[in-house]
């Protein structure tokens, strides 16, 4: 009979130990390039009070855990056009995030405002590339953060873009950059062979894959790593679907590396469950859609918050401006052609240069979609939110050229009706021609564009060696505003033929 206690004792033992011999998970919830997505967008998706609701029930029903933010938190909509970032980083705080990176559209308005916000920004603010010491922000941020979960470490880490042909110099003075690629394996393995994590996780702004060919990106950082063991990755605004095949990368070694990204606009929010015994993470995105709606409406305080806001851009937004003959999703090659069209017919008549050969705009530049019916002062507000100003450039042939290889490179941009060029599959020029005749590298032809392009923006650096005939004083916005006005005026539509004018051939 002792001998069967004795047993039975044993086994019970067994089954008190086994529970506390599980694993433990952390799950890490993070989102990227919300681009002030406060309320939910034209598709019916996304909104910050529904995203506090999936945030709040995740972390209750998960004690370990970590809410992160991969940049590009601002610029988009008119909440930042209208209150500079006050809404998006009071906001930072009321959703709870844990760690931030930033974003190159964190730099719109320059570091001095920008230092003025995250300095009451509670979030870690991470970078490792950036060294910030010469600029208002020195002091802000950190290379790494470090999570621990019972006797095991977690290091998050953040790379940033480099700011040259994205982000305007005067709102990056001083700031230096370090190149990603060598930073990143770099940062991953001091922190385990140093600092001792089990787990380095970059958090990245440079993209999935490279808008300019010749810029790195997280899938090229994978590949020569062997340190990294989870990218969480933005800028790209690229959807990375779970299970898909794009949310692996194989390392240096060979081993797959998990990677995701959430789109853009606050649409998904992504879970990445990671078993710290094992190291296999689980990716998954949680719809921020109408489900939601009812946990998001117990926000009393937040929403009563915002409805102050609200108020500011409902006026502009709901003031019909100009009739839309079809949808013209924002990517799409209509509404790049009907933007830089109507960017030709403006800067001939702003400049009083009637010899403008072509328009060169940048399609990255136009943010929201046009709806098909009624167009309002806030679509047009939302569409071109940035300030940026129209230029007329006296262009080189060969400068010409350079420009539309470059652009040729990324899949093609927006250009007016004149410009035309084609490529082949690995993205060379093939040939171009403006008003049915090859550009001639040694001819002077008249390009009208913005400042950005101007000024090197997008990498268009054969721009700035060009001589600038005009430059307006107003943001180009504006005038696209009273041009939808005039046209409304005059019985006509905004429309556009959805043909692709640099293209693949």
């Amino acid at each position: 009979m002792a001998k069967i206690r004795n047993f039975m004792l044993l086994c019970l033992c067994a089954l008190v130990v086994v529970p506390a011999l599980r694993a433990e998970h952390l799950l890490i919830i993070a989102v990227n390039d919300t681009h002030s997505q406060v309320d939910p967008a034209s598709d019916g998706m996304g909104g910050v009070a529904r995203r506090r609701a999936i945030y709040d029930q995740l972390r209750a029903a998960n004690p370990n855990h970590v809410l992160i933010h991969a940049g590009d938190a601002v610029q988009g909509t008119l909440f930042f056009s209208l209150y500079r970032g006050e809404v998006e980083y009071a906001l930072m705080d009321s959703l709870g995030y844990d760690a931030i990176i930033l974003g190159n559209h964190e730099f719109d308005n320059g570091m001095d405002e920008l230092a003025e916000h995250y300095r009451n920004v509670d979030a870690v603010k991470m970078s490792a590339n950036y060294d910030f010491s010469a600029t208002p922000l020195d002091g802000l941020f950190h290379p790494y953060w470090i999570k621990a979960v019972g006797d095991k470490r977690v290091a998050f880490f953040g790379i940033n873009v480099n700011p040259a042909g994205l982000i305007a110099d005067m709102n990056c003075e001083e700031l230096r950059y370090q190149n990603a690629p060598d930073v990143a394996d770099a940062t991953a393995r001091y922190l385990k062979e140093v600092q001792h994590v089990d787990y380095a996780i970059m958090v990245s702004h440079i993209g999935y894959s490279s808008y300019e060919p010749s810029e790195p990106n997280d899938t090229l950082i994978i590949k020569n790593s062997h340190y990294i063991d989870m990218v969480i990755s933005s800028h790209s605004h690229t959807t990375i679907k779970p299970g898909g095949g794009w949310d692996r990368v194989a390392n240096a070694d060979g081993k797959m590396i998990p990677i995701g990204q959430n789109g853009k606009s606050g649409k998904l929010v992504a879970t990445y469950d990671l078993d710290l015994e094992t190291g296999d993470i689980v990716y998954s995105h949680i719809p921020v859609d109408a489900s939601w709606d009812e946990a998001a409406s117990h926000y009393t305080a937040m929403n009563q918050w915002l409805d102050h806001y609200r108020h500011g851009v409902d006026s502009i937004m709901n003031n019909p401006v100009g009739t839309s003959a079809r949808f013209m999703k924002n990517s799409s090659a209509a509404a790049q052609n009907w933007v830089s069209d109507a960017a030709m017919e403006i800067i001939k008549e702003l400049s009083g240069i009637k010899n403008i050969d072509c328009a060169i705009m940048n399609k990255g530049g136009i943010r929201t979609d046009m709806p098909k019916g009624t167009v309002t002062e806030g679509v047009i507000g939302s569409m071109f939110p940035f300030d940026n100003r129209f230029v007329v450039l006296e262009m080189p042939g060969n400068e010409l050229i350079e420009s539309v290889k470059l652009m040729c490179g990324r899949g093609g941009d927006a250009v007016s009706k004149e410009l035309r060029a084609t490529y082949n599959k690995k993205g060379e020029m093939t040939g171009a021609t403006v008003k049915g005749k090859k550009i001639d590298p040694n001819k002077t032809y008249i390009v009208a564009t913005i400042d950005y392009l101007a000024n090197g923006g997008d990498y268009m650096t054969p721009m700035t060696r060009c001589k600038r005939l005009f430059v307006d004083v107003q943001k180009y916005g504006n005038h696209i505003l009273d041009y939808v006005k005039r046209l409304e005026a005059q019985g006509k539509m905004i429309d556009a033929k959805d043909e692709v004018r640099i293209k693949q051939k």
